[in-house]
């Protein structure tokens, strides 16, 4: 079989190598990379083929753990102790260094080890402290990198099968270190011109290696020099690590291009390919044959055994103990430096760094050096060659010259490093034995005491071996092969190393296939076989170099005496420069500041998003204002025609603002650049003014100096201008009779002299404290007491007055309400226009001290508007007005008409046009309670808290709701001796009407009636414990969001375990790949966050798929997944994820920086296609990282897409800008493609994005054709109208199939505002309703706009409205609300549009005897005016005439008048009630609902709802409104579910 094989191969190759070359080449051509040259073990010596060991491996685990301290001893201290000595001591044998050299090169062609593995794996070497030149400053710490060699994979697993490091060259004498060790590097060498190599502009030199992944380009130990340029391009990878080696291949390189000239002119016809073809095979068989019998012998001193014949069993493959015994018994020959000599023996001086000239290149100085600049010509390469042929090695023992010991090229950061030293990490890291178990493997005869290694030294330097000795604790089985071996040497290699060179010499000739005294390969005839046997080293010098013979002795490798050219003398480091140093390299140089600067920049980002949102939403916001505004400024500009502009200086430490002032009759208004009035100065007598003029700065300053009030400081432009206005208020106040004095005052002066607002207010301040001190006797500390020197202005305080405009400004209100003027005039006794502080005072006393008859008559001589002592109608209706005007309401005088003549004919008045006092305060008889705690709230003023609980108006839900109205209460009587006999049942009162809070809304009006105080409980009531009310409300809380926990648990419990997975794997289980050894913190957090965001930003998808969570949530799975919390869903999963992302990239900036300061043959561990490890050592610099890979880029990019995204989707710019937010959410696309490609480069590893992101985004695209098919249909607008408080009411037509609940919310958009944006609204039509309906707030430009557009036309009774667009119907949390048998739905302005649908929905089922589970509804909605409610007043008025059942119960609070415990709360609430009472509506509303007033007491409100309905288990409240009424019911469900009652479960949306 194995021949059959073999003659298919033969056959091939022979086939491939013939064509076009009509068989000039007739015999088997030798591939470049070793494969095949044995055609039974074709891997052997080919490249990348694995070491083949003499003897077993010595490992510390047995399979691939160096030996290492304590149990081998320090390989620095080895090096100094037994290998250090002194330079210039000659060969025995008068080797020359040229043999040295050439040896090194026959070794480059037949092995590499020297490239790092992969992972990258670190045997180093730890200097001893105080080592004179690696740790000359004593400091302890310093680490000599050594990384381990390359292995083969399949070793290294068990103790039988250790592991083998594998060969990067091949390992055949055949030429790789001239021609390449694979056929795409030879392509590489060739010129394919001639069969030459590729030479560079002077033909004696190749080309520069522009290719990195060819030659290694190690930086210049002792200039740090590096780069391409003079480097040559060798078949040996490191062929140009010195000039010498670098000589040797040019001698090669010369010599192939040589023979191809010779072989072109023999044979012109011969095309490239034959004439290289020819050349090679010559060439490496001349190569062969110097090696193994010119130069072997002259290593060895002992001829090989003559050629047998091609052994096709025998395996030739290189051994790591013939590469330890063959490097380092040369190291011991390099000298310190090299002469150059012409042929007429003249030795040239070597110009070094600091202009001095030298006898010799010296070698420390040499390492990787470019460019030479006596190395430049051809002349200078044949100078170095001849200069080795004659010079005479080092003596062949154990010292090494201080240039390989101390000044070796350093790897890693560092410039040198210690070669015996690294050479003996060599050895321990490549398994080799012990010197006595190599002895005894190779059939050497045993040592058993230190000096038989060799008596020689023994007897002439027996300290080497006494330290040696100490240094392995006496113990000689512990002796390295290494160490051992050199001991052994003098003169010649010891026999140790003998056995092992020519062991592997003999095996390399023998198991050649393509060996050139093979006579049965074809390559060459008996005649040619002699010829190249012929041959010498000598020979290709002369050939080459064009030198006469005689300046060459005929064995180049020794020089004997009377050879020709002797060397000047036996070289030593004296005389030659000195070496250069050591030094650290820092990767790191010169980047740290734009690493901080790239840092901050990634972290500005989000602030950067922040402004850019900033200023959108300051432009929204303008333009909406400027919307608003526009018909404001009309009105006003109308008004305020004309005016003098100037700059009104507000104090010192105060900008100046514009102002425009108008003098109008009996006052100076001062407005500002919007046309607000900021100030109004009334002029009425006896006033005096004073107009103070500044005499100095161009005269254009003015002081309008007022009593009692601060003044009026007036900035100029022109004093032309300031004295227009001079004049026009010099006639001013003549007209009003007012007295004036004008004086001039410097202008500072004059600045000194006004008082500002600021110290006004100052003054007023302690003015009110005061006051109140007084009043309600607080500690005069208290009150807030100026400084002890201040006591004139304490005065001055005290004994200033008000004005009528600081008054109202007092109590929150504007000068020109009518209330005010009311209690102004009542208050001003001497009628000066001004309060003073008594005048203050004994108002005040009589409301926060006074009885209920001192209030109400009080209130009397407020409205006795003509003094008569009597209150006519028409003045109860400016009362009336009064209390009504602050709430911003506007009844018509027939109402209020209507309701004056109620209230009197309630209180039996109807015959009276006139009220007494009496009569008064009989009306408020039932009052009394209300008067008790009126008050009169002044701004900055805290009221007590105890008169705040006392004055809380709360309505509760009493023991009336059971029988709810008279029609109920026959019923109740039929049932009562029934129901006497059970305890916990009560009785409806018979004697009593029901209270107002739940009589019945129709039917026969009830005229009076007397509160039932409820105070029995229906249910047993237990006192808990705090610690059992927290477990409950734990409990409570459990149950009430088990689905959302249950789901967020799952979610980030996978979230969670990808993040360990990935953690665990590169943290355990990814030493493989190295990556953890150089960024273990950096690569976990990365990739455990990278695998959490994958699976968060995939599924964040499926919470925006609307459609089906619509559909899903009216199925089973709405009892374990809460679909109606899918955009809190959605924010959490947001949120957390970019908690990730700034962990990712917080890993991925630690990585970056490791990344930046590691070494090249790490990085091409990590990132085989990125990084190729050229030995230049030097990383890429950091923003290669961020902005030249794709990952870096993508993830630069993904951020900066993120923080807009995420800024603008906060509650604060959504708000103000909605259109930003829709527009920067579309950003989402170009995200998942930034992901998609981010995840997709497989830098550390392959690809797992699309595992989790690919379900998801089906179903997501699913979703949006599904919407999309909906997009495309217009919709009508049947009817457009303009509601009240800024509510545009649109009717459209119903689509085709279109389904949907109430409570349910569509997204529309309209074309005709030049955006195709979605807004959400919530449907405030039935589901039983043929078309559909929507009520939309102007609260922002879009519906601003949308509000114009649909503006009923002028003119045209057809009107044609815009169509819109509709995706819907989506579901969320209020459709729950028929789930339970009581539910309470809380509303907030603009929120109650959910829950208008509900009521129609409720109402229309009982109404045809529907089927409904939901037995009792509380609708409460929460408003800060009343004009809010107009909109929604024909929908409740709607529900409260189809209610039948008495299913709903609705209240209304106003909360601007919350938390004003004053006369105006007071007097409205009394309206309020007794219009209720009178006329069955609300004064505010004109409905049946309760209208209160302040903010709703949510918790008393459920508490009542446990006493009514002690029956009902668990009641639903569903809000929707602004986030703090929200949280204000949660938390009022929080506190009642502590206690072992009734279950409130609270539903809420937001917006």
């Amino acid at each position: 079989m194995g021949f059959h094989l073999a003659l298919a191969w033969i056959l091939l190759v022979g086939t491939l190598a013939s064509l076009g070359a009509q068989n000039s080449i007739s015999w088997e051509v030798q591939r470049f990379d070793g494969w095949y040259n044995n055609l039974m073990e074709h891997r052997w010596g080919s490249k990348g083929s694995r070491l083949q060991r003499l003897v077993p491996a010595s490992y510390a685990d047995g399979v691939y753990q160096p030996l290492k301290e304590p149990y081998l001893p320090n390989p620095r201290h080895l090096s100094n102790r037994v290998m250090r000595g002194s330079a210039g001591q000659p060969s025995l044998r008068n080797r020359t260094v040229l043999g040295v050299f050439f040896g090194y090169h026959v070794l480059s062609d037949l092995v590499s080890v020297e490239t790092p593995g992969c992972p990258a794996e670190f045997l180093n070497i730890y200097i001893p402290h105080g080592d004179p030149v690696f740790d000359p400053d004593k400091r302890g710490n310093v680490v000599l990198p050594f990384q381990r060699s390359r292995w083969d994979r399949n070793t290294g697993q068990s103790p039988s099968n250790p592991r083998d490091q594998s060969n990067q060259v091949t390992g055949w004498l055949d030429g790789s270190a001239i021609y390449g060790s694979s056929h795409s590097w030879s392509d590489t060498l060739r010129s394919f011109s001639g069969g030459q190599l590729a030479s560079g502009p002077d033909p004696a030199f190749p080309s520069d290696s522009q290719s990195s992944l060819l030659m290694w380009m190690a930086p210049d130990p002792s200039t740090g020099q590096g780069g391409p340029r003079g480097v040559y391009a060798f078949g040996a990878q490191r062929g140009n690590r010195e000039p010498f080696l670098q000589a040797l291949g040019l001698l090669w390189f010369r010599y192939h291009n040589l023979c191809a000239r010779k072989l072109a002119q023999e044979h012109p016809h011969w095309g490239d390919e034959e004439l290289f073809q020819h050349a090679r095979k010559r060439v490496i068989a001349t190569y062969q044959n110097i090696a193994m019998y010119e130069w072997l012998p002259s290593f060895l001193k002992q001829t090989p055994p003559e050629y047998p014949g091609y052994r096709p069993f025998l395996d030739p493959s290189i051994s790591p103990e013939f590469v330890v015994a063959s490097e380092q018994f040369l190291s011991t020959m390099v000298p310190s430096g090299v002469y150059m000599r012409n042929a007429s023996c003249h030795f040239q001086g070597i110009p070094s760094h600091n202009s001095s000239v030298s006898g010799a290149l010296r070698v420390c100085n040499s390492y990787w050096s470019r460019e030479h600049p006596k190395l430049q010509r051809a002349e200078d390469v044949d100078a170095l060659l001849l200069g080795m042929a004659s010079q005479i090695a080092e003596r062949e023992d154990h010292v090494v010259v201080e240039d390989m010991q101390d000044f070796w090229p350093g790897p890693l950061k560092f410039s040198r490093t210690d070669y015996l030293a690294s050479c003996l990490q060599r050895g321990r890291d490549l398994g080799l034995p012990s010197y006595t178990k190599a002895r005894e493997a190779l059939g050497l005869s045993p040592i058993s005491h230190w000096q038989d290694i060799n008596p020689a030294l023994s007897r002439s330097n027996g300290t080497v071996l006494e330290a040696t000795a100490a240094l392995y604790n006496q113990d000689l089985s512990r002796l390295e092969l290494l160490p051992g071996g050199l001991l052994e040497s003098h003169g010649d290699p010891g026999p140790l190393f003998s056995t092992i060179v020519l062991d592997q010499f003999v095996r390399l000739r023998d198991g050649d296939r393509y060996w050139f005294e093979n006579t049965r390969n074809g390559l060459f005839s008996k005649e040619e076989i002699a010829e190249i046997r012929n041959t010498s080293l000598r020979d290709i010098l002369v050939a080459v170099t064009n030198v006469d013979p005689s300046a060459l002795q005929p064995n180049v490798f020794f020089w004997l005496a009377g050879d020709p050219c002797p060397q000047p003398s036996q070289l030593s480091a004296k005389g030659l420069p000195a070496c250069a140093p050591l030094f650290i390299r820092d990767y790191f140089e010169g980047s740290g500041f734009g690493f901080g600067l790239t840092i901050g920049t990634l972290c500005c980002f989000p602030l950067v998003s922040l402004l850019s949102a900033w200023i959108v939403a300051r432009l929204r916001k303008r333009n909406f204002k400027r919307l608003q505004r526009q018909d404001r400024q009309s009105i006003m500009s109308e008004k305020l025609v004309g005016g003098v502009e100037a700059l009104e200086w507000q104090g010192r430490n105060e900008p100046c603002r514009p102002v425009l002032v108008h003098l109008q009759p009996g006052q100076i208004r001062v407005v500002d650049g919007r046309l607000t009035v900021l100030r109004t100065i009334q002029l009425r007598p006896p006033q005096q003014v004073n107009l103070i003029l500044s005499s100095n700065r161009g005269r254009r300053t003015l002081l309008l100096k007022i009593p009692k009030e601060y003044d009026l400081v007036l900035l100029f432009n022109m004093e032309e201008e300031r004295q227009a206005l001079v004049e026009n208020v010099r006639g001013a106040l003549k007209e009003n009779g007012l007295s004036f004095q004008e004086w001039e005052l410097r202008e500072q002066e004059l600045m000194r002299a006004a008082v500002t607002r600021q110290q006004r207010g100052h003054l007023l301040e302690t003015f009110f404290r005061h006051l109140f001190s007084q009043v309600l006797d607080i500690n005069q500390a208290d009150a807030g007491t100026l400084p002890l020197d201040s006591s004139t202005k304490v005065r001055e305080a005290l004994t200033c007055e008000l004005s009528r405009a600081e008054f109202a400004d007092s109590l929150g209100l504007k000068p020109q309400d009518m209330f005010v003027e009311s209690m102004f005039s009542l208050a001003d006794k001497d009628g000066n226009g001004y309060l003073s502080f008594r005048e203050f005072l004994d108002i005040l006393v009589v409301f926060m001290k006074g009885s209920p008859e001192e209030k109400s008559r009080l209130m009397f001589r407020m409205y006795d508007f003509d003094g008569n002592g009597l209150i006519s109608k028409d003045e109860f209706i400016r009362m009336l007005r009064s209390f009504i005007e602050i709430s911003n309401n506007c009844l018509s005088k027939a109402q209020l008409a209507e309701v004056v003549e109620s209230m009197f004919r309630e209180s039996g008045f109807q015959d009276k046009e006139e009220l007494t006092w009496e009569d008064f305060h009989f009306m408020l008889r039932d009052h009394d309670s209300d008067l008790r705690f009126t008050q009169l709230c002044v701004k900055g003023v805290e009221v007590p808290e105890v008169i705040k609980n006392l004055c809380r108006r709360a309505s509760y839900i009493s023991q009336e709701k059971i029988c709810p109205s008279p029609r109920m209460s026959a019923h109740c009587a039929r049932n009562n001796m029934k129901t006497a006999s059970s305890p916990q049942r009560l009785q409806c009162p018979m004697d009593t009407d029901p209270p107002q809070e739940i009589r019945r809304r129709f039917g026969k009006k009830v005229t009076s009636f007397q509160p039932l105080l409820f105070t029995e409980a229906h249910r047993e009531k237990f006192q808990r414990s705090r610690r059992h009310q927290t477990v409950q409300q734990f409990k409570r809380f459990i149950e009430n969001y088990r689905r959302h926990i249950g789901c967020v648990a799952v979610f980030y419990t996978i979230t969670g375990a990808l993040f360990l997975e990935r953690a665990y794997y590169y943290a355990f289980a990814a030493h493989h790949s190295g990556i953890t050894d150089t960024t273990r913190v950096g690569i976990i957090l990365s990739r455990g966050t990278a695998a959490s965001i994958s699976f968060m930003f995939s599924y964040i998808l499926l919470t925006m798929c609307r459609n089906l969570i619509t559909f899903l949530r009216e199925t089973f799975l709405n009892r374990y997944i809460p679909f109606d919390a899918a955009v809190d869903f959605h924010r959490l999963i947001a949120s957390t994820a970019i908690i990730l992302t700034v962990l990712h990239s917080a890993g991925h900036v630690v990585n970056v920086y490791l990344f930046s300061i590691s070494p090249l043959s790490v990085l091409s561990c990590l990132f085989p296609g990125l990084f190729h490890d050229d030995g230049s050592e030097f990383p890429q610099k950091y923003y290669w990282w961020f902005f030249q890979t794709v990952p870096g880029l993508t993830g630069v990019l993904l951020l900066l897409a993120l923080a807009i995204m995420y800024v603008f989707a906060s509650h604060h710019f959504r708000r103000r800008s909605f259109r930003g937010f829709w527009l920067t959410h579309h950003l989402y696309i170009f995200l998942y493609i930034l992901l998609i490609i981010h995840g997709s480069f497989a830098l550390i590893q392959m690809p797992r994005f699309h595992i989790f992101f690919l379900v998801p985004a089906i179903i997501y695209v699913g979703d949006k054709l599904v919407s999309l098919s909906r997009k495309k249909v217009e919709i009508s607008v049947v009817k457009a109208e303009l509601l009240p408080s800024g509510v545009t009411h649109l009717r459209f037509q119903r689509p085709q199939g279109f389904e949907y609940k109430s409570g349910q919310w569509v997204r529309i958009a309209c074309l005709a505002l030049g955006t195709t944006e979605y807004h959400p609204f919530t449907l405030t039509s039935a589901p039983h309703e043929d078309t559909l309906s929507l009520h939309i707030r102007a609260a922002g430009p879009w519906t601003t706009r949308l509000r114009e557009i649909y503006s009923p036309p002028t003119g045209d009774t057809c009107a044609r409205y815009p169509k819109l667009y509709l995706d819907g119907p989506f579901g969320e949390g209020h459709q729950e609300w028929h789930k339970f048998e009581v539910s309470v739905l809380v509303g907030g302005g603009i929120g109650v549009t959910p829950f208008a649908s509900i009521l129609k929905d409720l109402v229309f089922k009982s109404s045809v005897s529907c089927q409904v589970f939901c037995k009792k509804i509380y609708f409460i909605w929460v408003t800060r005016t009343q004009r809010q409610f107009e909109w929604l007043a024909d929908i409740i008025r709607e529900v409260e005439e189809n209610d039948r059942q008495d299913l709903v119960s609705v209240h209304i609070y106003i909360t601007q008048l919350a938390e004003k415990f004053d006369l105006r709360t007071t007097m409205l609430y009394i309206c309020e009630r007794h219009f209720q009472k009178v006329l069955n509506r609300s004064l505010f509303t004109g409905l049946r609902s309760i209208t209160h007033f302040g903010r709703p007491p949510f918790e008393p409100f459920f508490n009542s709802l446990q006493e009514v309905h002690p029956q009902v288990r668990k009641i639903g409240v569903f809000s929707c409104g602004p986030p703090g009424m929200t949280k204000n019911v949660e938390k009022a469900c929080q506190l009642i579910n502590r206690q072992d009652r009734t279950h409130f479960s609270h539903h809420y949306e937001n917006f």
